[in-house]
This record gives C-alpha cells, sequence and structure tokens, in this order.
C-alpha cells in the first residue's frame, strides 16, 4: 500500500486516537509521574511513525516502526499498572 502523507496510515490515526483517549482517561489523575509517563510513550508511536514515514526509505520507515512498536508495548504495561492501582476503569483499559 502507498501512502501520500503520514496522516493517511491507519496506525497513526489509532495513535492518535489513543493519545486523545489517554489525555481523556488521566485529565483528573494527581500521579503526574505516572500521566506523564504513559501520555509521552503514546505520542511516541504517533511521532516514530510519522517521522519514519518521513525519511522517505523503506529501512527508515521499518527502524522507526520498531521503535513505534516498542513504545506500544510500554503503554500497555502501564495500562496494567493503571488498571492495579485503580487509575482506569476495565472498560478504558479494554
Amino acid at each position: 500500500m502507498k501512502f501520500d502523507k503520514f496522516e493517511d496510515i491507519k496506525a497513526w490515526q489509532i495513535a492518535r486516537e489513543t493519545v486523545l483517549d489517554l489525555y481523556r482517561i488521566f485529565s483528573e489523575n494527581k500521579d503526574y509521574d505516572f500521566k506523564r509517563q504513559i501520555i509521552r510513550a503514546a505520542v511516541s508511536i504517533m511521532n516514530n511513525i510519522a517521522e519514519g514515514f518521513e525519511r522517505q526509505t523503506n529501512s527508515e520507515f521499518k527502524q522507526f516502526l520498531y521503535i513505534a512498536k516498542g513504545s506500544c508495548a510500554e503503554v500497555r504495561s502501564m495500562l496494567y499498572i493503571g488498571l492495579e492501582l485503580n487509575y482506569l476503569s476495565q472498560k478504558d483499559f479494554n
């Protein structure tokens, strides 16, 4: 599949929605270190997809996608912590 701009990439669109969801979910959370870390990791996903795409080589894009994938794991891991600490509901976790 060929994309003209990173905004057309479905993974970037989902990452953007996830960032907005996390801002909403944790807007009232007072654990600023937790909130800052999970949001930064989520923003890293969308930014690495965008940056990799703009590099305009498949090998660099692939490398940035691996970095984005690592950030996905970080967000998922932190969501487990957030669930255990009752920072978010099961519904929001899912």
